[in-house]
């Protein structure tokens, strides 16, 4: 592995726990005049309690839904001028990792004349004037502790923003909030979070102080997600899920995400496929082609995985392989891009637009050309 600068932001506050939600009030209300919240729809019962506290307490409140998938350019440009007039000294964003991500860039643009196209790319953003508390509802993105948001571009790209600003001052990491997500999207989501840690323990730039991170993210997600996804009120399995998804979101800033994050952009912004099922359906395939490259960090991968040590590296590696294979079978993924109705014919165009990825590709142990790029959407075909 090759050594590089490590810098790390965390946020200033991390509260974790179940029933931990019932604790925010009290985080918001001291200096808050007004807040803006973004979440979903369906949280909006469980937020009736702290909505009416703050404006009992004479808060102003604004509450914004409109984030229902993946956001674009375009979604973003729609929020902020909806939100011209406001002038929160709180942003709140509670729900998926879309969701996150919105609330951070809000709260960093709203107060800052960059244009969005200005700030795209690592480290362009100039500030963040207005406090920032993110609260998750899913365990996959890991968004609430990390300095990433991902949005669409006009060109159905996924563009990352990427900046220590983006980093919430407070996150409240309740794992009841899990509880009512359905199975498809907790499976989907958890072994998002679980390639976040691999591709973090396996990077060419993998550090030692994120590698605690990353191995204890894929131990225990490995350990408990089936049982999440087949008992969705398991708060043991919740709460184990919970964490290593918030453990993937620490590799995120300091190392980030390779090759299987890179080949599924295209699935998610060309053919609408979830960020999470697009990453299951080419981890195999991408640890497949790595192995060669890396074959003692993908047998401490196997490890992680609870596989047994074999005769040697490779054989341990291969034994991982196969228990990602099962443990999404086991989840009820499907295993291969024909299943979710990707043609073959498409097969050159996506790895036309993977290629455009270098910024993750650049992290893969092995490297990645066209032609490889191609060989791993047609293994994953079939």
């Amino acid at each position: 592995m090759v050594p590089q600068l490590l810098k790390i932001h965390f946020p200033g506050k991390l509260v974790f726990g179940n029933g931990s939600l019932a604790n925010l009030i009290d985080e918001v209300l001291p200096a808050a005049r007004e807040v803006l919240i973004i979440t979903i729809t369906p949280l909006l019962s469980q937020l009736e309690p702290f909505v009416t506290k703050l404006k009992e307490a004479g808060v102003t409140v604004h509450i914004n839904t409109d984030i229902n998938q993946e956001p674009s350019f375009a979604d973003f440009r729609a929020l902020m001028d909806g939100f011209e007039g406001t002038n929160p000294d709180v942003v709140l964003g509670i729900g998926g990792g879309s969701v996150l991500d919105i609330a951070k860039l809000v709260a960093a643009q709203l107060k800052n004349d960059q244009p969005l196209e200005a700030i795209v790319g690592n480290g362009l953003l100039n500030g963040r004037a207005i406090k920032l508390i993110c609260v998750p509802t899913t365990s996959g993105t890991g968004s609430e502790v990390s300095p990433n948001a991902i949005l669409v571009d006009d060109e159905h790209q996924k563009k990352g923003i990427i900046s220590p600003f983006l980093v919430p001052d407070v996150v409240y990491v309740d794992p009841l909030l899990t509880i009512g997500v359905p199975p498809a999207i907790t499976a989907a989501t958890g072994l998002d979070a679980l390639t976040h840690c691999l591709e973090a323990y396996t990077n060419k730039f993998a550090q030692p102080f994120i590698d605690v991170y990353a191995y204890e993210g894929m131990r225990l997600i490995a350990e408990h997600l089936v049982a999440a996804v087949k008992d969705g009120k398991n708060e043991e399995a919740r709460s184990q899920v919970a964490m290593g998804s918030m453990l993937g979101g620490f590799c995120l800033g300091p190392v980030n995400t390779a090759a299987v994050h890179a080949l599924s952009y295209p699935l998610g912004s060309t053919f609408h496929l979830a960020h999470g099922l697009s990453n299951a359906l080419l981890l195999p395939y991408v640890m497949e082609f790595n192995v060669p490259a890396a074959p003692q960090r993908y047998a401490d991968v196997a490890v992680a995985l609870g596989c047994e040590r074999q005769a040697d590296h490779l054989s341990t590696a291969q034994a991982g392989i196969a228990k990602i294979r099962e443990l999404i079978a086991a989840c009820g993924i499907p295993a291969t891009l024909k299943e979710v109705g990707i043609t073959k014919d498409v097969i050159p165009q996506l790895a036309d637009e993977a290629m455009v990825i270098q910024r993750l590709l650049v992290n893969n142990p092995r490297h990645v050309s066209r032609e490889d790029a191609i060989d791993i959407y047609t293994a994953a075909f079939e």
